[in-house]
């Protein structure tokens, strides 16, 4: 595969360790404006149009300034700047089940030095030799839980999000085809398990919370709790950003 030249090489971050609770922090506005996806969007092969198709849309307001969708106009580079960042892609996973589409997560192993223990997407950093976004989260999913590129259909992509430690995460979006079989990398991942998206696509269950942090800034995240599983932060903005997509795709096409 060849190499990327767009990609900057590897930095290394030093440990960035939590200041708080997510799970303790003050939910601020639950979200009960906003409606749920009917069954209609929820489907397979309405998502995959929806993204072949130019959809008028605008990324998760609280978070619109950590959004790479603006482009400078004079020089062409994705807005807000993010050279120092570390470029990452991660794979939204759909798998068709009985009762519908189910989202695959990722639990981290809690020895490592980055996100441990937290809820995640199959993902990590674009690495030199990674062709593109899509390579690098394909290649990223094969090694952490086992699941090839021959049993993922691509339906597309959604804007990268800068998240609090450092990195642009891109998330790729596809639809995983039946006969896959889970086999999570032990030193990364302690837990691979499913949310239904129809849980997932129902604001109601997407909290708002705000977390003081030792320097007295605020800092805002959205967290969408799952049975024992505490989906938050970045994957959870992602999360919310995938519904702004199909909501409006639902009321376009």
């Amino acid at each position: 595969m060849s190499q990327n030249p767009s990609i900057p090489p590897c930095r290394v971050r030093p440990v960035v360790k939590l200041s708080f609770d997510p799970q303790a922090q003050p939910v601020i506005a639950p979200n009960a404006v906003l409606s749920p996806l009917p069954d209609s969007a929820l489907q397979a092969d309405f998502i995959a149009q929806a993204f072949n198709r130019n959809i008028e849309w605008q990324v998760e307001p609280v978070f619109a300034k950590d959004f790479l969708v603006h482009r400078d106009p004079k020089t062409g580079l994705l807005l807000p700047d993010h050279s120092g960042m570390i470029p990452a892609a991660v794979f939204f996973p759909l798998i068709q089940r009985e009762k519908g589409l189910h989202v695959l997560f990722t639990r981290r192993t809690d020895h490592l030095t980055s996100h441990a223990g937290q809820i995640c997407f199959p993902g990590g950093r674009i690495e030199l030799h990674d062709a593109d976004v899509i390579a690098a989260a394909l290649r990223e999913t094969h090694e952490e839980v086992g699941i090839g590129p021959d049993h993922i259909q691509l339906i597309g992509t959604q804007p990268g999000f800068i998240t609090s430690t450092g990195y642009t995460m891109q998330p790729v979006i596809g639809l995983v085809k039946p006969g896959f079989v889970v086999q999570p990398d032990q030193s990364e991942v302690a837990e691979v398990f499913e949310v239904p998206l129809s849980y997932l696509m129902d604001p109601r269950q997407h909290q708002l919370h705000q977390a003081t942090l030792p320097d007295g800034r605020q800092r805002l995240y959205f967290s969408m709790p799952w049975n024992n599983y505490f989906i938050w932060g970045a994957t959870a903005a992602l999360v919310r950003n995938f519904y702004h997509y199909l909501a409006a795709a639902h009321k376009q096409l």
